[in-house]
């Protein structure tokens, strides 16, 4: 192995006094070597160095100058022109003045080999293990989560445009990786065919122009994939990653073994949480919240909130943009507790908590403050007649009895559409109708009172929760999980979080990660300047009753 003949170096003296000089207050980048530091040690990154090739750049300075980059927004170009050219950084790496750097292209190869070797969670966790052991974070304290969209690096496009773009992407790849084959296979019209980008100002006006040229280019590229799966075609073509996608796109866009070729309609395509809507970024998923609607994915952050300490991101998860913010929360806690980070108090919003979420919380130790779905049923909406609350349950004897007195007759236990375990119950059919109480209890014509409940445990979770948020106590706790909308804002405006540099989930993820450890060592060096945390700044109207030592009416 390559080992740098510096693996633990020291600043050298005359980049020291250069940059005091130059920085007489301390930039924010020499301030974090101050204060941290080299992150890892060239030892701990070890296995990122490469076997073969040149004498290889330290991966310790590396890491460092990822993570200003994402910290100052840089591209790969521009940050190894900064490493040439500013004091500060050279003073941070410990390179000597006269270092000549290295070329922007080392970058990117240091993403691909953290990808590689899977380190980049690795480097959040020895952050945060660091963090620990210096006291600035704590298990068992509060930590507040919350979501926001992220752009993938790439356009929408509609199906004939997915289509003519996934067979023209698999045709240059082929021709890159796999030339011999690809010349002595393809026809030779195709190449004049599939040049062209297929922009919809190209692309016919009329809808059955435009359904005929879609079956042209399904015709091409079943014919393609029946040429990759010949007994003589190479290894590296059949399992080409672009043929796999023509597959799967293919698969969704048409009906299978279909002679002749025909299109799927729009009822019978994939949902949205597999369907592949460009061949450059096939991670990226279309999804829609409120008023928002992009392409691409989620990141989810996790933050310290406790008074006597930094706020300090503990856990970032990228995932498609279609995956509900529930079943992420499992995972977040998983992380949490690997990193020995598991808080006594987790603040979330309503899109994460569900009965199952509050259970395993609560097995955990964790209260989880967050307001839940409140009943559906018309009896609560309205606020009158015997809605769920009003039922005691024997869950030994497996009965119910409604406010008249009345036995369950039906105890039976199956599972829902989304395979989630609940208990169906049924009274007697003659006694709910000629109950005098009925108009009440349900609105059916005929037929008697039925209750969906779940499992015990996470029914009473479900119902303890419910009757907490609507107390005081809990309004005001859940006043500090307004804070994490604050790094949701830092990660946009300063970091551009909801703007993928890459294709791929994992590339994504890895930017998450880094802007990560940016926002962290930004508030980290705040923290030990001992600048006060950012309040929420309130409204010109708010600022002017305050002033006047008046309190401005609440909203109704």
């Amino acid at each position: 192995m390559t080992m740098h003949p510096q693996a633990i170096y020291l600043i050298p003296t005359e980049t020291e006094r250069v940059a005091r000089a130059a920085f007489p207050q301390s930039s924010l980048i020499m301030r974090i070597c101050d204060e941290v530091g080299l992150l890892m040690t060239d030892r701990e990154l070890a296995h990122l160095f490469p076997n073969v090739g040149h004498l290889a750049l330290a991966p310790s300075r590396l890491l460092l100058v990822t993570i200003f980059q994402f910290m100052e927004g840089l591209t790969d170009r521009q940050a190894a022109d900064a490493v040439r050219r500013c004091i500060d950084w050279k003073y941070a790496l410990a390179l000597e003045l006269t270092d000549p750097g290295f070329h922007y292209s080392v970058l990117s190869e240091f993403r691909d080999r953290l990808l590689a070797a899977e380190q980049g969670v690795a480097v959040l966790n020895h952050f945060l293990a660091t963090c620990r052991e210096r006291g600035l974070v704590k298990a068992r304290g509060q930590q507040r989560t919350d979501a926001t969209h992220v752009m993938a690096s790439i356009r929408t496009l509609n199906r004939l445009e997915c289509l003519g773009e996934t067979l023209a992407t698999t045709l240059h790849q082929l021709l890159w990786d796999a030339p011999a084959w690809t010349h002595a296979t393809i026809p030779g019209d195709w190449w004049i065919r599939y040049q062209q980008r297929f922009d919809p100002f190209r692309l016919p006006s009329t809808a059955p122009k435009r359904d005929a040229l879609a079956l042209e280019i399904g015709a091409n590229g079943r014919t393609l994939l029946t040429l990759t799966e010949a007994d003589t075609t190479p290894d590296v073509v059949r399992n080409h990653p672009a043929v796999r996608v023509l597959r799967q796109v293919w698969i969704q866009q048409f009906y299978a073994d279909e002679t002749p070729l025909q299109l799927r309609s729009d009822k019978d395509l994939p949902p949205a949480a597999r369907m592949i809507g460009s061949p450059y970024d096939p991670d990226a998923r279309l999804s829609t919240k409120r008023d928002t609607t992009w392409n691409g994915y989620k990141v989810h952050l996790t933050e310290t909130c406790d008074a006597d300490g930094p706020n300090l991101i503990t856990d970032v998860q990228t995932t498609p943009a279609t995956l509900p913010d529930v079943k992420v929360m499992p995972t977040i806690q998983a992380a949490l507790a690997a990193r020995d980070l598991m808080p006594a108090e987790h603040l979330v919003d309503s899109a994460y908590p569900d009965a199952d979420i509050l259970v395993q919380s609560q097995t955990q130790g964790i209260d989880l403050v967050a307001p839940v779905q409140r009943d559906s049923s018309w009896q609560a909406h309205a606020n009158q007649g015997f809605d769920l609350t009003t039922f005691l349950i024997d869950w030994e004897q497996q009965q119910v009895r409604c406010p008249q007195g009345q036995t369950s007759q039906v105890w039976s236990p199956s599972q829902d559409t989304g395979g989630k375990a609940v208990i169906h119950i049924q009274f007697d059919r003659g006694t709910c109708g000629s109950c005098d109480e009925r108009p009440n209890c349900t609105r059916a014509a005929a037929g008697p009172r039925t209750l969906k409940v779940r499992p015990q445990a996470q029914h009473e979770a479900l119902q303890t929760a419910r009757a907490r948020q609507e107390t005081e106590d809990f309004t005001q706790r859940y006043k500090r999980r307004a804070g994490i909308e604050g790094t949701i804002s830092q990660g946009v405006h300063g970091f551009d979080v909801r703007y993928a540099r890459y294709r791929g989930l994992a590339k994504t993820a890895l930017q998450h990660i880094f802007v990560a450890l940016a926002i962290n060592l930004t508030r980290l060096v705040a923290w030990c300047d001992e600048r006060p945390k950012a309040q929420t700044r309130p409204s010109r109207f708010a600022a002017a009753f305050r002033h006047a030592g008046m309190t401005p009416l609440p909203v109704t």
